[in-house]
C-alpha cells in the first residue's frame, strides 16, 4: 500500500495503475479528510523498455496522476523532463492557465457543500 502526502500529514491510499507509490500534493490541499482537488505526484521506477529513445533503461522517473479517482490514468515523465516543465511553471509561462480568483471561491464552496 502506498501513502499520499501534503507535506503536513499522510494517508494511506493506493492508485491501481501504479501500486505501492507515495504520492505527493500540495500542502495547500487537505488531507482530513482527503480532498479531492489535486495533481499528484510519486517518485517512479526507473524506466526499462520506454518505448521512445529519449528514455534510455535506467532513466529515473516521476509519475503523475488525479487523486480525484484511485484508478485514475498515470502519465510518466523523465525527471528530466518534470525538471524543464517545473522551471516554466515557476518563470510563469502558465499563469494563464491558473484558476481566477472567483473560480477558486466557486471550488472552495463546491468542496464545502
Amino acid at each position: 500500500m502506498g501513502t499520499i502526502s501534503n507535506g503536513l500529514a499522510s494517508k494511506p491510499y493506493e492508485n491501481t495503475n501504479a501500486p505501492g507509490l507515495d504520492w505527493r500534493k500540495s500542502s495547500r490541499t487537505d488531507l482530513h479528510p482527503i480532498l479531492k482537488d489535486c495533481v499528484i505526484v510519486a517518485a517512479a521506477d526507473d524506466a526499462q523498455g520506454h518505448p521512445h529513445f529519449s528514455i534510455p533503461d535506467g532513466t529515473r522517473m516521476v509519475a503523475l496522476s488525479d487523486d480525484k479517482d484511485p484508478s485514475s490514468p498515470v502519465l510518466y515523465f523523465s525527471r528530466a523532463e518534470i525538471r524543464k516543465f517545473f522551471e516554466g511553471v515557476k518563470a510563469g509561462e502558465f499563469d494563464d492557465l491558473m484558476a481566477t480568483d472567483e473560480e477558486m471561491e466557486q471550488a472552495a464552496i463546491v468542496v464545502a457543500a
